[in-house]
């Protein structure tokens, strides 16, 4: 079986990635990880998580290094996702909602993804917009909300920096143009049925990093 490295962080809890794929795990890429990889024997590298602004983000050269070294790179959810979009006329295999997302131009900017997290437990302090909006989408197809509703709740959370997203301030952010009963019924489904797509396509991705591992 081919080394199979996968750079994970807040996605997905690392104890139901290694219930889906048995592989060495790391913390979330920055510049330099992908060519360690690669010199560490990796026949696979699954990129997941990454830095965005802490520090230097996984660099494009390093992942076409890579790839021209023969080695399969699979990205998906987060800065896998993102660098897929770019990277995937190139070599690199991308998976999941979010990557079709970026690579169709329906997402743009890094800021979808981007969260913070505790770097102990990798438990996420944020909320990441792209979760937000498939929330949304999921509360207005339930008639939790209504349509103005959603759209006064995704400009109210694109307004929130990064750092501080959190349903609860993107409510607050609203202000009066919800109605009270409204945000109290918004947040109570959040708070039970929030979409969590960057955990779904990391499961996506760890599965088919599965499949090829067995080849």
């Amino acid at each position: 079986m081919q080394r199979t490295i996968v750079f994970l962080g807040p996605s997905l809890e690392r104890e139901a990635a290694e219930a889906i794929l048995p592989a060495e795990y790391r913390p979330p890429a920055k510049r330099g990880d992908l060519l360690r990889a690669v010199e560490d024997g990796a026949g696979i590298i699954g990129l997941i998580d990454g830095v965005f602004h802490q520090e230097s983000a996984v660099a494009h050269r390093e992942i076409l290094a890579a790839v021209k070294k023969g080695v399969t790179v699979v990205g998906a959810s987060s800065m896998g996702a993102l660098r897929a979009a770019e990277m995937d006329t190139l070599g690199m295999v991308g998976i999941g909602e979010i990557y079709r997302m970026y690579k169709n131009g329906e997402l743009v900017s890094d800021d979808e993804v981007a969260l913070v997290f505790d770097p102990e437990t990798g438990f996420s302090l944020s909320e990441p917009l792209i979760n937000i909006r498939f929330t949304l989408r999921k509360a207005e197809g339930q008639g939790v909300i209504t349509a103005q509703d959603h759209a006064t709740l995704l400009a109210a959370a694109k307004s929130v920096f990064y750092p501080q997203r959190t349903y609860g301030r993107i409510v607050a952010a609203a202000g009066d143009v919800i109605p009270p009963e409204t945000r109290e019924q918004f947040l109570a489904f959040a708070k039970l049925h929030a979409v969590d797509r960057k955990r779904e396509d990391a499961v996506e991705c760890l599965q088919h990093i599965a499949g090829l591992a067995r080849q």
